[in-house]
């Protein structure tokens, strides 16, 4: 049976309503609030100061679905799929420039891929601004990650997948490649809840 942790998703940026020029992924819930903030309006820390910015609705159902087999551009501009990291647990997180609480879980997903890369948990932020690199390079080069990096679906392929029509978005897969969870919102991936399901994930 689907368990579904509903804790609100009103900080979540709704798909369709990026700004002018950054295509629409799927159909919005009718949960789900517009974000106006562009890319020079976000902290440039990433941080956010106010906890209400972590809303996220935790879903099962898809618990045991294969991770999908999109091409997505890896850092470096070479091609890259989920199943390069055959044998590590994941964590997918779906996210844009343009989407102000995905910036603000940024620093905690960095402190995750810090924190559990002796697990082998493997942290994948993948754009899907439709500009691509030239949005995203300028966005990590600002905020100076230690350990989270740029990776791009301008096509939107996860996002047409997951169709969950909220940003941010993450899924997270076991060492199998199966899907452990989906966490719709943001997420303040430091907290207890987290490290309960981070822990699910690698264990």
């Amino acid at each position: 049976m689907a368990l579904l942790l509903m804790t609100g998703v009103l900080g979540a940026c709704d798909r369709q309503s990026p700004p002018s020029g950054q295509d629409a992924a799927i159909n919005a819930s009718s949960a789900s609030v517009t974000a106006t903030a562009t890319p020079d309006e976000v902290p440039s820390t990433g941080e956010a100061e106010d906890s209400a910015a972590f809303k996220f609705t935790l879903d099962r159902s898809k618990a045991g679905t294969p991770a999908p087999k999109f091409t997505f551009a890896a850092p470096d501009g070479g091609d890259a799929t989920l199943q390069d990291f055959a044998g590590k647990p994941l964590l997918v997180n779906l996210w844009a420039t343009w989407c102000t609480p995905c910036v603000a879980e940024m620093p905690t997903l960095d402190a995750v891929a810090g924190n559990y890369a002796a697990k082998g948990l493997q942290v994948l932020t993948i754009s899907q601004d439709s500009q691509g690199a030239a949005q995203v390079d300028p966005f990590f080069a600002k905020r100076k990650f230690t350990h989270l990096k740029g990776w791009l679906d301008p096509e939107n392929q996860f996002g047409f997948h997951y169709a969950t029509g909220l940003l941010p978005t993450s899924v997270l897969y076991n060492a199998e490649g199966k899907e452990v969870a989906r966490v719709i919102g943001a997420m303040d991936w430091q907290s207890k809840e987290a490290k309960a399901l981070l822990d699910e994930t690698v264990g």
